[in-house]
């Protein structure tokens, strides 16, 4: 039998999205960890320490916690927005290709087919949103 599409074996459905910037990697993750990058990728009013086990709320009441801050690298947090009988879990990571950075952004332990869609419609819309941020205008 086959699984559905981003269903995994243990984390529930997951769904990644990612794209390849014309930027150095200390620059995505200068913005990506800024108070402005920390709104457009997480929420308004993220606030993120750079500490395994700290914890974090958004202005829309949205809850979690660090699982894993490896410094210019990659993110690891629960999310859980107000009202979800369930956290999941959120990430970005960077890699650098020669002068570019590959951005993905990666959430797991969702609940079903119909969640994981919602949630690709959101991180491209923010990934959208972060390539625009960085991307200089003119």
């Amino acid at each position: 039998m086959t699984r559905p599409t981003g269903l995994t074996k243990d984390a529930g459905y997951e769904i990644g999205v990612s794209r390849t910037l014309h930027l150095p990697p200390g620059a995505v993750w200068e913005f990506l960890t800024s108070s402005e990058g920390l709104a457009v990728w997480l929420g308004a009013g993220a606030r993120v320490e750079p500490r395994r086990g700290a914890a974090y709320t958004l202005d829309d009441g949205t809850t979690g916690e660090v699982r894993g801050y490896q410094e210019g690298v990659r993110v690891r947090l629960t999310h859980r927005p107000p009202g979800a009988d369930r956290e999941s879990t959120v990430q970005f990571t960077l890699q650098a290709r020669a002068s570019k950075t590959v951005l993905q952004f990666h959430q797991e332990r969702l609940a079903d087919a119909e969640e994981r869609e919602r949630r690709r419609r959101h991180w491209k819309a923010v990934m959208s949103r972060v390539t625009e941020a960085l991307t200089p205008a003119g």
